[in-house]
């Protein structure tokens, strides 16, 4: 088994368990093939789908609000499997670069899902390194 890949999720809304889409069956399976997230639970209203990934969990949930408001900054620990794992399931990814912060610099990348939600994958940069 490999290395843990996902480390955190943070919602840019207010829950990262409660990420409106408008089909909890096609995110389900969109999100089990491109994000390697395993369904752990799920609810009947409104319909909601839990999933997981080393312990990072995420919610989508039918109910009317719009995707392409939301999305989730998710930690990862190794930027560039991250990315190779979505392009090798079929995901496009963009905008590869390095953001600055108070809290350092980050190499990242963003997926807009077929949802609408947006993802910004990150990690830190080791400055001492090299």
């Amino acid at each position: 088994m490999s290395e843990s890949l996902f480390a955190a999720a943070y919602p840019y809304a207010d829950d990262v368990l409660d990420l409106p889409v408008a089909d909890v069956e096609k995110a389900a399976a969109y999100y089990a093939k491109g994000f390697g997230l395993v369904e752990t639970e799920r609810r009947s209203k409104p319909p909601t789908v839990i999933m997981e990934r080393d312990g990072v969990r995420m919610g989508f949930v039918q109910n009317g609000r719009d995707p392409g408001q939301e999305g989730a900054a998710i930690l990862v620990t190794d930027i560039h499997r991250a990315r190779q794992e979505l392009e090798d399931a079929g995901i496009e990814t963009g905008n590869w670069r390095v953001d600055e912060r108070d809290d350092g610099k980050f190499q990242v990348f963003f997926v807009v899902a077929p949802d609408g939600l947006c993802y910004y994958f990150h990690q830190p940069i080791d400055n001492d390194a090299g």
